[in-house]
């Protein structure tokens, strides 16, 4: 272990704490008579709340989403893999983000594309899970969103050879640099290996924090025409 690494042993970690970290939510009651029945009509309100409830200052961020995905490993065992993004885009059709199709998201839904996406908004006390199909979005669409990136997120899309490994920070920023090099005075197009995914749910979990752990729990499943919907236990 390096001279600047702590080990586990001395470190002073009281994971005995951790039993009492706890808080007790509360919330409107989720009511599934008067539910909307598209549950998108659903997610608009709430992310509207969400961003309502945020702060000028405040680093909670609403769009923030746990994607996960799943990954065959060498022996064929299939390993779920999860990472945080930003939501970009809702339609009609889904939820749409963007990264780059070499990563390891992008290479786990070449293989398999199915995923989920969780929300956790603590200031709300509210959650929402969406599954289903994944597909790329129109080289069209890639290119409208990349053009309204600011300069550097642009650049560190094409210096980044994303989830690979690299020998130092040193030779990261060097990549930077020489990109930032490449396009001086011009604008930065939209590499072809870097885009959007849209997900269209099959399933949308809505839960409510409410007190002692009886949270609300919607559940919104696609049918043949339209979706079903029923209350879940907490």
């Amino acid at each position: 272990m390096g001279k600047n690494r702590e080990s586990w042993a001395t470190m002073g970690v009281m994971t005995s704490d951790l039993r009492n970290e706890r808080r007790d939510y509360s919330g409107d009651n989720l009511d599934e008579a008067i539910a909307p029945a598209d549950p998108m009509v659903m997610f608009r309100r709430w992310l509207d709340e969400a961003l309502a409830a945020r702060g000028t200052d405040d680093p909670f961020e609403p769009t923030a989403m746990t994607v996960s995905t799943i990954r065959v490993l060498p022996d064929g065992t299939a390993q779920p893999s999860a990472r945080v993004l930003l939501l970009k885009d809702i339609d009609e059709e889904g939820l749409v983000f963007f990264t780059n199709y070499d990563s390891d998201k992008g290479r786990d839904l070449a293989t398999n594309p199915r995923a989920s996406l969780s929300f956790f908004w603590p200031m709300v006390a509210r959650q929402i899970r969406f599954e289903g199909t994944v597909q790329k979005t129109p080289r069209t669409v890639n290119e409208e969103y990349f053009a309204s990136r600011p300069h550097n997120s642009q650049v560190a899309a094409w210096a980044s050879e994303q989830s690979r490994s690299i020998a130092g920070l040193e030779a990261l920023r060097q990549r930077l640099a020489a990109v930032d090099r490449r396009f001086a005075g011009q604008s930065v197009p939209c590499p072809q290996n870097w885009g959007g995914y849209r997900l269209r749910p099959d399933r949308a979990e809505f839960w409510q924090g409410q007190p002692s752990r009886t949270h609300d729990r919607l559940v919104y499943q696609r049918a043949t025409e339209g979706w079903s919907l029923q209350r879940l236990q907490p």
